[in-house]
């Protein structure tokens, strides 16, 4: 093998660097910025603008792989819908989309799978695979979410009692999908949180993509959400296999997040520039890394009535707890 021009790596070597190498990443990893539950469609959103925004950001995905409901298309199709502004999102992470009529767009669910992956690691998030988010950290005076309980997933699923470990964040984004798992935990064990899960409702796509945009963002101190998470937090419709309001409500889940954790002193209607330079040799920084930057982003606002000014479908306080 040495013959071949092949470094050679011993077996004994290979896995003293697994080791080594992963218990560094988790030795970082026990105090961040933000959690990020989730790396579907509007998590892997979140946590390209939070890491691009300066925050130490690290994502956590109970499966081993990337995309949550993008996965599997339509009905298994391979096509997906984004509508305007979220072409937006779309041009920022370099995914490519055809314009099937005025401001709505189709491009294939793995392309933006990948892109938005690639985009989350590029800006300095960390995405750590088969970790299962079991409950939250909280604190008293002032009473907040300040982290997670994480364990392996394998471990959930072989049924074994293992004792879990903790992730200290300054905030919590529940992109957890549907089941809006984390804002459900911490309802139901820390009452005083006072959290409301009101339901999702059945579907009602032009209204649902609206509402949702709109209505990410916190749910209770230290907690926010994004994505289908919203939906059923706050009582909105299902909208299926558009993808406009998954991206958009990521990001404005991270601006207001960036905004109430005060990092680089930007206030909650803006953003930093994107990045329009390579990644440096040897990969992309740890956590949270910054970039050169270029263009600044337009905010996430999709127009008409505020969410707490929408009729006929029930919402939240916008000035307090869920």
């Amino acid at each position: 093998m040495q013959g071949r021009g092949i470094r050679p790596v011993d077996e004994s070597r290979i896995t003293r660097i697994v080791i080594e190498e992963s218990l560094r990443d988790w030795e970082s990893l026990a105090s961040v910025d933000a959690v990020v539950v989730g790396a579907g469609p509007s998590g892997m959103t979140a946590a390209y603008y939070l890491a691009r925004g300066g925050a130490r950001t690290v994502v956590f995905e109970r499966r081993l792989g990337f995309g949550g409901g993008m996965g599997g298309g339509a009905m298994f199709l391979h096509k997906i819908v984004v509508e305007s502004p979220a072409d937006e999102v779309l041009r920022e992470v370099g995914a490519r989309a055809r314009e099937v009529e005025p401001g709505v767009f189709s491009l294939d669910s793995a392309e933006l799978m990948a892109k938005l992956a690639s985009a989350a690691l590029d800006a300095g998030a960390k995405i750590i695979h088969g970790v299962s988010v079991e409950d939250v950290i909280f604190r008293r005076d002032p009473l907040r979410v300040e982290g997670v309980v994480v364990n392996w997933t394998a471990s959930e699923l072989s049924g074994l009692h293992v004792d879990p470990l903790f992730v200290r964040a300054r905030a919590v984004l529940d992109a957890t999908g549907h089941g809006a798992e984390v804002v459900e935990v911490a309802s139901r064990k820390v009452p005083e949180l006072g959290i409301e899960i009101k339901g999702e409702r059945s579907a009602y796509s032009e209204l649902s993509e609206e509402l949702v945009s709109e209505g990410a963002g916190a749910v209770a101190p230290g907690l926010y959400a994004s994505g289908m998470a919203v939906a059923r937090v706050r009582g909105l419709p299902r909208m299926g296999p558009i993808f406009g309001a998954m991206l958009l409500s990521g990001r404005k889940a991270a601006i207001d997040i960036l905004g109430d954790l005060g990092i680089g002193g930007r206030p909650r209607s803006s953003l930093p520039p994107a990045s329009s330079s390579p990644a440096p040799p040897g990969g992309p920084p740890g956590p949270g890394g910054r970039r050169p930057r270029g263009r600044r982003p337009r905010g996430p606002s999709r127009g008409g009535a505020r969410l707490a000014d929408r009729p006929g479908l029930p919402h939240s306080r916008a000035d307090g707890p869920i």
